[in-house]
């Protein structure tokens, strides 16, 4: 089984935090479609006879697309690569793509649902006037609620960005938008803390002394807050930033979480086969020209049994299948098994992992930590 992502590098404005790659300038928004298109026509044998389970739409923010577009994309994949009967069809949106009065004019949910969209993921971050505007996003507080209380008319399953650590944001408002996201009654939330990442907006903020430094303290405490709330609720913490009801965990992410194969389209977009990575240019123009011209912009490593086995550690103690000595064993050799033991004694210890049934996983103390203790498992050739 395979999944395939479109990156859509558009967005109506620049949140401060985010150094994903996208532009505001929707110009060349029609050449990228066609562009898009092309690359998968241009790759249509890369996964042989892998069958397509999965489609999500990423960004930069999808939602801006018109509805031929997104149809004309994910008939794309349809004419191109083998896919599966009901494949999940994931969809990331803005609040305010939803609600605006074209979106209105349109019934954009059912439009969704008859193009095969059967999931949505909506960019809330915040249900408060104060976060939304220190991130810079393109929705308000009142969308944000709007947006999700017409969606669930329409769709089952539906999953929202939720931010924590956000400076000036303390308990009391993180539980609040917490609570407003159990209020609807969804299946599944994303939450993830603010980072600073270099030469963002945010970055740049915070030097300047206009926003306060992140604290790592608030957003490790404000992560307990979140698990525990939402465990409570029946929530399974299948992965450090992903909570899931039953039978709603994204087959999209889990399929990347458990190492298969996955093709990424557009630009700035990642593809893996198991034993390669790929990654496109990161520059709308060149990738547009380039791919008019038949040519691939993209750049290729072959993963050595080290970079797979550390991917392995990265990826799997993130997760509630954990780190499988088996496993390792048989794709990797013994010296590995023999370094992951050895390497994370001093963490056992600490509590924050524990082996069970030869499957090592994190506490849940040592979940929030989890990159950088598996960056000490890593093997070092």
């Amino acid at each position: 089984m395979a999944g395939v992502y479109i990156h859509v590098p558009f967005c109506k404005q620049a949140c401060h935090y985010c150094d994903f790659h996208f532009s505001t300038q929707m110009k060349k928004k029609g050449a990228m479609v066609d562009a898009l298109v092309r690359e998968m026509e241009l790759r249509k044998n890369e996964l042989g006879d892998e069958v397509v389970e999965t489609i999500y739409f990423g960004g930069g923010t999808p939602s801006v697309l018109e509805l031929h577009e997104l149809e004309r994309l994910i008939q794309a994949v349809y004419d191109h690569y083998k896919v599966m009967d009901n494949p999940e069809i994931t969809l990331e949106a803005n609040p305010d793509d939803l609600v605006s009065s074209r979106a209105q004019s349109r019934d954009i949910f059912k439009d969704f649902r008859k193009i095969g969209v059967n999931r949505l993921s909506i960019g809330i971050q915040s249900f408060f006037e104060e976060d939304l505007k220190l991130m810079n996003r393109a929705h308000n507080a009142q969308e944000s609620e709007h947006c999700i209380e017409e969606a669930v008319k329409h769709f089952d399953n539906i999953t929202i960005d939720l931010i924590y650590g956000i400076p000036g944001m303390d308990h009391d408002r993180w539980k609040a938008n917490i609570q407003k996201a159990l209020d609807f009654g969804l299946p599944h939330i994303s939450s993830y803390a603010l980072t600073v990442e270099p030469k963002t907006a945010l970055e740049k903020l915070i030097q300047k002394g206009t926003v306060p430094q992140v604290d790592d303290g608030q957003a490790q405490e404000q992560f307990h807050i979140l698990v525990d709330a939402l465990e409570s609720e029946g929530f399974v913490n299948y992965e450090v930033s992903n909570f899931g009801k039953s039978g709603y965990f994204s087959q999209n992410n889990t399929a990347y979480w458990q190492g298969k194969t996955y093709l990424g389209i557009g630009p700035s977009a990642h593809s893996y086969d198991g034993l390669s990575r790929a990654w496109n240019i990161r520059n709308n123009s060149i990738y547009i020209k380039q791919i008019e011209q038949g040519i691939l912009p993209s750049e290729k490593e072959t993963l050595t049994v080290t970079d797979r086995y550390n991917e392995y550690v990265m990826t799997g103690l993130r997760t509630i299948w954990g780190v499988s000595k088996e496993k390792i064993a048989v794709e990797f050799g013994t010296s590995y098994v023999n370094h992951l033991e050895q390497q994370s004694e001093k963490f056992i210890e600490q509590q924050l992992l524990y082996w069970e049934d030869a499957i090592l996983r994190t506490t849940q103390q040592g979940k929030f930590l989890a990159d950088g203790i598996a960056a000490d498992l890593f093997f070092l050739e």
